[in-house]
């Protein structure tokens, strides 16, 4: 690739990752709630699962998934009942934190699946990564498949670094949620959020 449309590919990825989305609120609130290690591992799994996406969009298995209005339709409901798992999990964690009951944090590996599920789940990686990165394919510049995967692997780079950011920032809050009200407050805003993207999910088209 030509190093002015790879800066330029950067840029704009670094943009994408800090607009709001399920991923990042999920890794911010979790860094809030739980401390930077938990947004960290929440951002491994997230990463993990956009290798996958890369591999899919290489080999042209997101462009036969994108095809089928059924498949299409099938993942966007498993995510967004995903969604609506994680609201009803956190909303249950302020119920406890009403009776003042301290919400165990998750183990990093649970973190982590949750992360590769979330984004596994969201039919909408697929179809931007399957618009997005063969904008920036030149034929001239030699196999299109090495420079989706390119293209993919600093993808996934610039989603760690960006998300693991959001969790060492986010992370430095925790400190403000001590008090059983200020942890339900937190997690009813967490549960209100989830239900919304769940609400986007399922109104959303191929």
């Amino acid at each position: 690739m030509e190093v002015g449309v790879f800066i330029s590919f950067i840029g704009i990825t670094v943009l994408i990752a800090l607009s709001p989305g399920p991923d990042n609120l999920y890794v911010l609130m979790q860094s809030v709630l739980h401390g930077h290690s938990a947004g960290i591992s929440v951002t491994m799994g997230l990463c993990t699962g956009l290798m996958v996406h890369t591999t899919a969009v290489s080999l042209g298995l997101a462009a036969l998934l994108m095809s089928s209005v059924t498949a299409f339709t099938l993942l966007k409901i498993v995510g967004a009942l995903y969604l609506l798992y994680l609201a009803w999990q956190a909303f249950k964690a302020g119920q406890l934190q009403l009776s003042a009951t301290k919400t165990p944090m998750l183990s990093p590996w649970k973190l982590y699946r949750r992360g590769v599920f979330m984004n596994l789940s969201n039919p909408k990686v697929s179809l931007f990564f399957l618009a997005f990165l063969p904008q920036f394919v030149s034929v001239e510049h030699g196999n299109v498949s090495q420079q989706i995967w390119l293209m993919g692997f600093t993808t996934i780079v610039v989603t760690f670094l960006v998300f693991s950011s959001i969790a060492l920032l986010s992370g430095r809050l925790k400190q403000l949620n001590t008090s059983p009200k200020a942890q339900r407050l937190l997690y009813r805003i967490t549960a209100f959020i989830f239900v919304g993207l769940a609400a986007k999910l399922l109104s959303s088209q191929p």
